[in-house]
């Protein structure tokens, strides 16, 4: 197991790289690092002489669009890959391109059949293309499409299935995802199937009066951390997250979160 990471956040690098002992292992937005070299390959070069394993995990692959995908991107990201070595990569399932346009969102996919079968052939076609495992992230959405044929979970688990991919679970998600469309946390956990889970994320979330929105930008609250012992306690994990990109407080308080993380994976009965 890589254990218990933290995302490489350029505002907190300093610090990330004096905690080599408290942080396990980074995770990196490879799309900040591809074929930039200078100032952003050099903070890779530093971490990987701190001796940090490094995982990317994606946001513009786009794996639910119908554009091709983007093959000056595929050579960046594996030119990447060549430099920092991960053990496995990912992204999300969702679409953030049409036409060519990038839209610097995570769209979400409806839930149907049409859509299962078009995410399985562009996950495979990306399996294809790397020698590393790849894995689905489920990702928060605010507005249900009407024509949905499954649940969300139902939809997660046979592109899963069908694609033979792991999963990167973000028990944040689930939390916003379950209270925001009145579903139940632990009926989703028990349709999705678990044991294909290689990574988890973690995160906070903003409360207003009718919706929770995903912003990573406060501390976890204990319903999510409640989530990620249900997990724990179901199937063994590879490596959890700690993810904070807005309001990123002192590293302290980061550390302090880490550590709770560990502390729940010390008590898990898996």
């Amino acid at each position: 197991m890589l254990g218990v990471g933290l995302g490489l956040r350029r505002s907190i690098f300093d610090e990330t790289m004096m905690h080599r002992q408290d942080i396990d292992w980074l995770e990196i937005v490879p799309e900040n690092h591809m074929g930039k070299g200078g100032g952003s390959q050099e903070m890779l070069e530093i971490a990987m002489e701190k001796g940090f394993p490094i995982i990317s995990h994606g946001v513009n692959l786009s794996i639910g669009s119908t554009d091709p995908f983007n093959e000056i991107y595929l050579s960046e990201l594996k030119a990447l890959f060549k430099l920092i070595q991960p053990a496995w990569f990912s992204d999300h399932l969702c679409f953030s391109s049409v036409g060519g346009i990038y839209l610097n969102d995570l769209v979400p996919l409806p839930f149907t059949k049409e859509a299962v079968d078009h995410v399985v052939k562009r996950i495979k076609e990306i399996q294809s293309q790397f020698d590393i495992p790849f894995l689905i992230e489920n990702v928060s959405y605010y507005v249900a499409f009407g024509d949905e044929e499954m649940t969300e979970a139902q939809f997660l688990a046979e592109i899963a299935e069908r694609a033979d991919c792991g999963l990167l679970l973000d028990v944040n998600n689930i939390y916003v995802n379950a209270q925001n469309h009145g579903y139940s946390s632990e009926d989703f956990l028990n349709n999705i199937p678990l044991e294909r889970t290689v990574q988890i994320h973690i995160a906070g979330h903003l409360k207003q009066e009718r919706l929770i929105v995903d912003t990573h930008g406060s501390e976890v609250c204990n319903e999510v951390f409640d989530i990620l012992k249900t997990v724990l306690n179901r199937v063994p994990v590879k490596a959890i997250l700690l993810e904070r990109d807005n309001n990123i407080p002192d590293i302290s308080e980061l550390l302090a979160e880490i550590k709770q993380i560990r502390q729940i994976v010390a008590e898990s009965s898996v």
